[in-house]
Protein backbone atom coordinates (compact mmCIF):
# COMPACT_ATOMS: atom_id res chain seq x y z
CA UNK A 1 0.00 0.00 0.00
CA UNK A 2 2.58 2.37 0.85
CA UNK A 3 4.59 1.53 -1.93
CA UNK A 4 1.64 2.47 -4.36
CA UNK A 5 0.72 5.47 -2.64
CA UNK A 6 4.33 6.54 -2.90
CA UNK A 7 4.27 6.25 -6.71
CA UNK A 8 0.60 7.77 -7.24
CA UNK A 9 2.64 10.95 -5.24
CA UNK A 10 5.44 10.77 -7.88
CA UNK A 11 2.83 10.49 -10.94
CA UNK A 12 0.71 13.59 -9.64
CA UNK A 13 3.89 15.49 -9.22
CA UNK A 14 5.10 14.58 -12.12
CA UNK A 15 1.48 15.03 -13.79
CA UNK A 16 1.84 18.94 -11.77
CA UNK A 17 4.77 19.40 -13.03
CA UNK A 18 4.38 18.96 -16.91
CA UNK A 19 1.22 20.78 -16.27
CA UNK A 20 3.20 23.55 -15.47
CA UNK A 21 5.41 23.51 -18.41
CA UNK A 22 2.27 23.22 -20.14
CA UNK A 23 0.89 26.46 -18.98
CA UNK A 24 4.53 28.09 -18.96
CA UNK A 25 4.63 26.98 -22.75
CA UNK A 26 1.78 28.67 -23.73
CA UNK A 27 2.40 31.60 -21.79
CA UNK A 28 5.68 32.54 -23.36
CA UNK A 29 3.84 31.18 -26.72
CA UNK A 30 1.16 34.14 -25.51
CA UNK A 31 3.98 36.73 -25.65
CA UNK A 32 5.59 35.86 -28.26
CA UNK A 33 4.93 37.33 -31.80
CA UNK A 34 3.65 35.37 -34.62
CA UNK A 35 2.61 36.04 -38.11
CA UNK A 36 2.00 33.24 -40.65
CA UNK A 37 0.18 35.04 -43.39
CA UNK A 38 1.76 35.94 -46.77
CA UNK A 39 1.87 39.08 -48.42
CA UNK A 40 2.32 42.88 -46.82
CA UNK A 41 -0.69 43.09 -44.84
CA UNK A 42 -3.94 41.23 -43.59
CA UNK A 43 -6.88 42.34 -43.22
CA UNK A 44 -9.45 40.74 -40.17
CA UNK A 45 -13.39 41.93 -39.90
CA UNK A 46 -15.21 41.25 -36.93
CA UNK A 47 -18.40 41.39 -36.83
CA UNK A 48 -20.73 43.23 -34.52
CA UNK A 49 -21.85 40.96 -31.80
CA UNK A 50 -19.43 38.22 -32.46
CA UNK A 51 -18.40 36.72 -29.25
CA UNK A 52 -14.50 36.11 -28.01
CA UNK A 53 -14.59 31.90 -29.80
CA UNK A 54 -15.41 32.92 -33.00
CA UNK A 55 -13.35 36.20 -33.22
CA UNK A 56 -9.99 33.81 -31.98
CA UNK A 57 -10.91 31.15 -34.98
CA UNK A 58 -10.89 34.41 -37.72
CA UNK A 59 -7.44 35.65 -36.16
CA UNK A 60 -6.36 31.68 -36.00
CA UNK A 61 -7.51 31.19 -39.61
CA UNK A 62 -5.98 34.56 -41.00
CA UNK A 63 -2.66 33.58 -39.75
CA UNK A 64 -2.45 36.05 -36.75
CA UNK A 65 -2.96 34.03 -33.78
CA UNK A 66 -1.06 30.68 -33.66
CA UNK A 67 -3.67 28.77 -32.23
CA UNK A 68 -7.08 28.34 -30.25
CA UNK A 69 -4.79 27.58 -26.51
CA UNK A 70 -2.82 30.11 -27.47
CA UNK A 71 -5.69 32.79 -27.58
CA UNK A 72 -7.61 31.58 -24.98
CA UNK A 73 -4.19 31.83 -22.40
CA UNK A 74 -3.88 35.72 -23.62
CA UNK A 75 -7.53 36.41 -22.84
CA UNK A 76 -6.87 34.97 -19.75
CA UNK A 77 -3.61 37.15 -19.29
CA UNK A 78 -5.40 40.37 -20.80
CA UNK A 79 -8.63 40.14 -18.84
CA UNK A 80 -10.15 41.66 -21.62
CA UNK A 81 -12.50 38.88 -23.59
CA UNK A 82 -15.58 41.12 -22.98
CA UNK A 83 -14.03 43.93 -24.55
CA UNK A 84 -12.86 42.95 -27.94
CA UNK A 85 -14.59 45.49 -30.24
CA UNK A 86 -16.17 45.06 -33.88
CA UNK A 87 -14.30 46.33 -36.66
CA UNK A 88 -11.85 45.58 -39.50
CA UNK A 89 -8.41 45.52 -38.15
CA UNK A 90 -5.27 45.52 -40.27
CA UNK A 91 -2.11 43.42 -39.60
CA UNK A 92 1.41 43.88 -40.86
CA UNK A 93 4.32 43.48 -38.53
CA UNK A 94 4.15 40.04 -36.46
CA UNK A 95 1.98 40.88 -32.91
CA UNK A 96 2.17 38.45 -30.12
CA UNK A 97 -2.03 36.96 -28.82
CA UNK A 98 -1.63 39.34 -25.88
CA UNK A 99 -1.05 42.56 -28.13
CA UNK A 100 -3.53 41.23 -30.32
CA UNK A 101 -6.20 41.45 -27.95
CA UNK A 102 -4.47 44.59 -26.47
CA UNK A 103 -5.28 46.26 -30.10
CA UNK A 104 -9.17 44.88 -30.57
CA UNK A 105 -9.73 45.75 -26.69
CA UNK A 106 -8.88 49.58 -27.75
CA UNK A 107 -10.68 49.43 -31.02
CA UNK A 108 -7.78 49.74 -32.87
CA UNK A 109 -9.63 49.55 -36.23
CA UNK A 110 -8.33 50.66 -39.55
CA UNK A 111 -9.45 53.58 -41.36
CA UNK A 112 -8.12 55.83 -44.12
CA UNK A 113 -8.26 59.18 -43.83
CA UNK A 114 -9.98 62.02 -45.92
CA UNK A 115 -9.68 65.99 -45.60
CA UNK A 116 -12.27 68.64 -47.01
CA UNK A 117 -11.26 71.73 -46.93
CA UNK A 118 -13.39 74.46 -46.39
CA UNK A 119 -14.97 75.86 -49.31
CA UNK A 120 -15.16 73.21 -51.70
CA UNK A 121 -18.37 72.99 -53.87
CA UNK A 122 -20.04 69.65 -53.41
CA UNK A 123 -18.42 69.02 -57.00
CA UNK A 124 -15.04 69.65 -55.87
CA UNK A 125 -15.03 67.73 -53.17
CA UNK A 126 -16.90 64.67 -55.44
CA UNK A 127 -13.68 64.50 -57.40
CA UNK A 128 -11.68 64.91 -54.46
CA UNK A 129 -13.12 61.86 -53.15
CA UNK A 130 -12.35 59.93 -56.52
CA UNK A 131 -8.96 60.94 -56.98
CA UNK A 132 -7.93 59.87 -53.15
CA UNK A 133 -9.53 56.60 -54.33
CA UNK A 134 -12.49 56.07 -51.79
CA UNK A 135 -14.94 55.78 -54.81
CA UNK A 136 -16.38 57.40 -57.82
CA UNK A 137 -17.21 60.78 -58.43
CA UNK A 138 -20.38 60.07 -60.01
CA UNK A 139 -21.20 58.03 -56.36
CA UNK A 140 -20.63 60.84 -54.17
CA UNK A 141 -22.43 63.15 -56.25
CA UNK A 142 -25.64 61.32 -56.25
CA UNK A 143 -25.11 60.83 -52.27
CA UNK A 144 -25.38 64.35 -52.50
CA UNK A 145 -28.82 64.49 -53.87
CA UNK A 146 -30.53 62.83 -51.02
CA UNK A 147 -31.55 66.22 -49.44
CA UNK A 148 -33.85 64.41 -47.36
CA UNK A 149 -31.04 64.75 -44.70
CA UNK A 150 -31.45 67.77 -44.08
CA UNK A 151 -35.05 68.49 -44.57
CA UNK A 152 -36.08 69.47 -41.56
CA UNK A 153 -33.48 72.38 -41.39
CA UNK A 154 -33.90 73.48 -45.06
CA UNK A 155 -37.22 72.10 -46.56
CA UNK A 156 -36.04 74.15 -49.35
CA UNK A 157 -32.96 72.05 -50.00
CA UNK A 158 -32.55 70.30 -53.09
CA UNK A 159 -29.12 68.72 -52.46
CA UNK A 160 -26.72 68.80 -49.44
CA UNK A 161 -24.56 71.70 -51.15
CA UNK A 162 -23.60 74.10 -48.05
CA UNK A 163 -24.34 71.13 -45.37
CA UNK A 164 -21.57 68.64 -45.93
CA UNK A 165 -19.32 69.55 -42.97
CA UNK A 166 -15.38 70.21 -43.97
CA UNK A 167 -13.10 67.95 -41.99
CA UNK A 168 -10.74 65.29 -41.68
CA UNK A 169 -12.46 61.86 -41.80
CA UNK A 170 -11.60 58.28 -41.01
CA UNK A 171 -13.20 56.13 -42.99
CA UNK A 172 -13.18 52.26 -42.87
CA UNK A 173 -12.33 50.05 -46.17
CA UNK A 174 -16.17 49.42 -46.74
CA UNK A 175 -17.55 52.82 -46.26
CA UNK A 176 -19.60 54.37 -49.20
CA UNK A 177 -20.22 57.76 -50.54
CA UNK A 178 -23.30 57.30 -48.84
CA UNK A 179 -21.63 56.65 -45.25
CA UNK A 180 -19.70 59.48 -45.59
CA UNK A 181 -22.29 62.19 -46.82
CA UNK A 182 -24.70 60.98 -43.82
CA UNK A 183 -21.42 61.49 -41.25
CA UNK A 184 -21.07 65.02 -43.22
CA UNK A 185 -23.98 66.19 -42.64
CA UNK A 186 -24.29 64.74 -38.98
CA UNK A 187 -21.00 67.20 -38.10
CA UNK A 188 -22.75 70.18 -40.03
CA UNK A 189 -25.57 69.40 -37.51
CA UNK A 190 -23.38 69.60 -34.55
CA UNK A 191 -21.52 72.91 -35.70
CA UNK A 192 -24.09 74.59 -36.07
CA UNK A 193 -26.06 73.82 -33.09
CA UNK A 194 -28.84 74.77 -31.11
CA UNK A 195 -27.36 77.83 -30.01
CA UNK A 196 -26.53 79.42 -33.53
CA UNK A 197 -30.18 78.05 -34.81
CA UNK A 198 -31.82 80.16 -32.27
CA UNK A 199 -29.60 82.99 -32.84
CA UNK A 200 -30.43 82.95 -36.54
CA UNK A 201 -34.23 82.66 -35.37
CA UNK A 202 -34.19 86.07 -33.30
CA UNK A 203 -31.60 87.80 -36.67
CA UNK A 204 -34.77 86.75 -38.75
CA UNK A 205 -32.52 84.36 -40.87
CA UNK A 206 -33.53 80.84 -42.01
CA UNK A 207 -30.71 78.25 -41.56
CA UNK A 208 -30.58 78.14 -45.80
CA UNK A 209 -29.87 82.12 -45.48
CA UNK A 210 -26.91 81.96 -43.02
CA UNK A 211 -25.51 78.83 -44.42
CA UNK A 212 -25.42 80.99 -48.12
CA UNK A 213 -24.04 84.16 -46.25
CA UNK A 214 -21.42 81.46 -44.54
CA UNK A 215 -20.61 80.11 -48.41
CA UNK A 216 -19.67 83.44 -49.37
CA UNK A 217 -17.27 84.85 -46.43
CA UNK A 218 -15.71 81.23 -47.03
CA UNK A 219 -15.26 81.92 -50.56
CA UNK A 220 -14.00 85.41 -49.91
CA UNK A 221 -11.00 85.02 -47.11
CA UNK A 222 -9.53 82.88 -45.16
CA UNK A 223 -8.69 84.89 -42.57
CA UNK A 224 -9.69 84.54 -39.01
CA UNK A 225 -9.88 88.03 -38.52
CA UNK A 226 -11.89 89.02 -41.79
CA UNK A 227 -14.34 87.08 -41.34
CA UNK A 228 -16.36 88.81 -39.56
CA UNK A 229 -15.47 91.80 -41.61
CA UNK A 230 -16.37 90.47 -44.83
CA UNK A 231 -19.74 89.41 -42.85
CA UNK A 232 -20.58 93.20 -42.05
CA UNK A 233 -19.93 94.08 -45.29
CA UNK A 234 -22.75 91.83 -47.14
CA UNK A 235 -24.70 92.21 -43.92
CA UNK A 236 -24.44 96.11 -44.66
CA UNK A 237 -25.51 95.69 -48.03
CA UNK A 238 -28.30 93.21 -47.50
CA UNK A 239 -29.80 95.57 -45.08
CA UNK A 240 -29.95 98.88 -47.66
CA UNK A 241 -30.86 96.69 -50.67
CA UNK A 242 -27.60 97.13 -52.02
CA UNK A 243 -26.67 93.78 -54.61
CA UNK A 244 -24.14 91.73 -52.83
CA UNK A 245 -22.05 91.66 -56.33
CA UNK A 246 -19.98 88.74 -55.40
CA UNK A 247 -17.68 87.39 -57.90
CA UNK A 248 -17.61 83.53 -56.25
CA UNK A 249 -21.52 83.31 -56.88
CA UNK A 250 -20.63 84.26 -60.83
CA UNK A 251 -18.05 81.45 -60.67
CA UNK A 252 -20.35 79.21 -59.09
CA UNK A 253 -23.16 79.88 -61.29
CA UNK A 254 -20.75 79.46 -64.63
CA UNK A 255 -19.48 76.32 -63.20
CA UNK A 256 -23.07 74.98 -62.81
CA UNK A 257 -23.76 76.07 -66.25
CA UNK A 258 -20.49 74.15 -67.18
CA UNK A 259 -18.94 77.42 -68.26
CA UNK A 260 -16.36 78.32 -65.88
CA UNK A 261 -12.63 78.33 -67.35
CA UNK A 262 -10.98 79.54 -64.38
CA UNK A 263 -11.39 83.77 -65.59
CA UNK A 264 -13.93 86.20 -64.75
CA UNK A 265 -14.73 88.15 -67.97
CA UNK A 266 -17.17 91.45 -67.77
CA UNK A 267 -19.61 89.56 -70.14
CA UNK A 268 -19.64 86.83 -67.21
CA UNK A 269 -21.06 89.85 -65.04
CA UNK A 270 -24.22 89.54 -66.89
CA UNK A 271 -24.62 86.02 -66.99
CA UNK A 272 -28.28 85.23 -66.17
CA UNK A 273 -28.59 83.09 -63.26
CA UNK A 274 -30.24 83.18 -59.81
CA UNK A 275 -26.56 82.68 -58.52
CA UNK A 276 -25.24 85.57 -60.48
CA UNK A 277 -25.32 88.39 -57.56
CA UNK A 278 -24.19 91.19 -60.11
CA UNK A 279 -27.73 90.63 -61.68
CA UNK A 280 -29.90 89.26 -58.62
CA UNK A 281 -29.76 91.22 -55.41
CA UNK A 282 -30.05 90.07 -51.75
CA UNK A 283 -28.08 86.40 -51.33
CA UNK A 284 -27.96 83.48 -53.56
CA UNK A 285 -30.74 81.55 -53.75
CA UNK A 286 -28.74 78.49 -51.59
CA UNK A 287 -25.09 77.91 -50.43
CA UNK A 288 -22.09 78.19 -53.44
CA UNK A 289 -19.90 76.29 -51.25
CA UNK A 290 -19.42 74.32 -47.84
CA UNK A 291 -18.17 76.63 -45.24
CA UNK A 292 -16.85 75.69 -41.85
CA UNK A 293 -17.82 76.49 -38.40
CA UNK A 294 -15.91 80.10 -38.10
CA UNK A 295 -17.67 81.38 -41.13
CA UNK A 296 -21.16 79.98 -39.67
CA UNK A 297 -19.91 82.30 -36.47
CA UNK A 298 -19.08 85.41 -38.34
CA UNK A 299 -22.47 85.14 -40.60
CA UNK A 300 -24.33 85.81 -37.41
CA UNK A 301 -21.68 87.63 -35.53
CA UNK A 302 -20.72 90.72 -38.48
CA UNK A 303 -18.55 93.41 -37.48
CA UNK A 304 -19.41 96.55 -35.72
CA UNK A 305 -18.53 98.61 -38.62
CA UNK A 306 -19.92 100.56 -41.70
CA UNK A 307 -17.95 99.44 -44.56
CA UNK A 308 -19.99 98.58 -47.95
CA UNK A 309 -16.94 97.11 -50.16
CA UNK A 310 -13.33 95.67 -50.14
CA UNK A 311 -10.83 94.20 -52.38
CA UNK A 312 -7.59 91.52 -52.82
CA UNK A 313 -4.23 92.79 -51.79
CA UNK A 314 -3.47 89.70 -53.58
CA UNK A 315 -1.90 88.40 -50.28
CA UNK A 316 -5.17 86.61 -48.61
CA UNK A 317 -6.04 89.89 -47.32
CA UNK A 318 -8.51 92.83 -47.91
CA UNK A 319 -8.71 96.17 -48.40
CA UNK A 320 -11.85 97.48 -46.82
CA UNK A 321 -13.79 100.98 -47.46
CA UNK A 322 -16.70 102.78 -46.76
CA UNK A 323 -17.36 104.61 -49.98
CA UNK A 324 -16.86 103.91 -53.69
CA UNK A 325 -14.12 106.71 -53.81
CA UNK A 326 -12.45 104.73 -51.30
CA UNK A 327 -12.62 101.65 -52.76
CA UNK A 328 -12.23 102.73 -56.26
CA UNK A 329 -8.35 104.28 -54.99
CA UNK A 330 -8.14 101.11 -53.59
CA UNK A 331 -8.57 99.06 -56.65
CA UNK A 332 -6.65 101.64 -58.45
CA UNK A 333 -3.68 100.73 -56.38
CA UNK A 334 -3.78 96.90 -55.42
CA UNK A 335 -5.06 95.44 -58.83
CA UNK A 336 -4.72 98.03 -61.28
CA UNK A 337 -1.35 99.22 -60.75
CA UNK A 338 -0.31 96.54 -58.37
CA UNK A 339 -0.57 94.00 -61.57
CA UNK A 340 0.87 96.95 -63.98
CA UNK A 341 4.11 97.42 -62.10
CA UNK A 342 4.42 92.89 -61.76
CA UNK A 343 4.28 93.27 -65.61
CA UNK A 344 7.40 95.73 -65.90
CA UNK A 345 9.00 94.14 -63.17
CA UNK A 346 12.68 92.27 -64.74
CA UNK A 347 12.38 88.29 -64.29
Amino acid sequence: MWRFLRWLLILLVVAALGAGAVVRHYHQQAHTPYRAFEGDEQFVDIPQGEGSRQIGARLIAAGIVRDDLTFRVALAITGEARALKAGEYQFTEPQSAVDVIHRLARGDVYTRALTFREGLTAAEMARHFEQSGFGTAGSFTEAVRNASLIADLDPEARDLEGYLFPNTYALPRTATADDLVRRMVALFRAAFDEALRADAARQGFSVRDVVALASLIEKETGLEAERPVVAAVYRNRLRIGMGMQADPTVIYALMLAGRWDGNITRADLQFDSPYNTYRYRGLPPGPIANPGRASLVAALNPADVDYLYFVSRNDGSHVFSRTLAEHNRAVREWQIEYFRNRRHQPR
